[in-house]
C-alpha cells in the first residue's frame, strides 16, 4: 500500500455516512469512537477520541487503514493492532490538514514503517 493509498477512500460509506460518534474496532479491541471525519479526496482521515484507553488522547487515521464499516452498528473496524495506533506520531489537532504531518503519518503507516501490516499489500 502507497503511502498515496493511505489517504483514499476505498469504502463509499466513508463519504455518504455521518461517522461522528462511530466505534472504532482495532484488530485486538476498541479504541474509541469518531471525533471528526474527513472525506477530502487523496487526504480523508479519521480523528479518533481514544477516552480513556490513552488517557483522553485522540489519534489521526488515514482511511486507507479502515477495513470495512458496519452501519447498522455503528462501527469501524481498522486493520491496525492497538499498539500500533497507540505508538503513531503523536496527533496534534493543528495539523490535520498539513501535507508534513500527513507524510509523518504515511510512513509510518505505510510500507517499511511501524505501523505498516505486510497483509495491506494483498487489499
Amino acid at each position: 500500500m502507497s503511502t498515496t493509498d493511505l489517504w483514499t477512500q476505498t469504502d463509499t460509506t466513508i463519504s455518504t455516512t455521518d461517522l461522528i460518534g462511530y466505534k472504532v474496532e482495532a484488530i485486538d479491541g476498541s479504541i474509541g469512537k469518531v471525533d471528526e471525519a474527513s472525506n477530502e479526496v487523496g487526504a480523508s482521515y479519521l480523528v479518533i477520541d481514544t477516552g480513556p484507553w490513552i488517557f483522553g488522547k485522540k489519534v489521526l487515521l488515514p482511511v486507507g487503514v479502515t477495513d470495512r464499516i458496519e452501519t447498522a452498528e455503528e462501527t469501524i473496524f481498522v486493520n491496525r493492532t492497538k499498539d500500533e495506533i497507540k505508538n503513531a506520531p503523536e496527533f496534534d489537532d493543528s495539523l490535520t490538514r498539513d501535507e508534513s504531518y500527513h507524510s509523518t503519518l504515511g510512513s509510518y503507516y505505510g510500507r517499511g514503517g511501524k505501523g505498516y501490516r505486510d497483509w495491506d499489500d494483498s487489499v
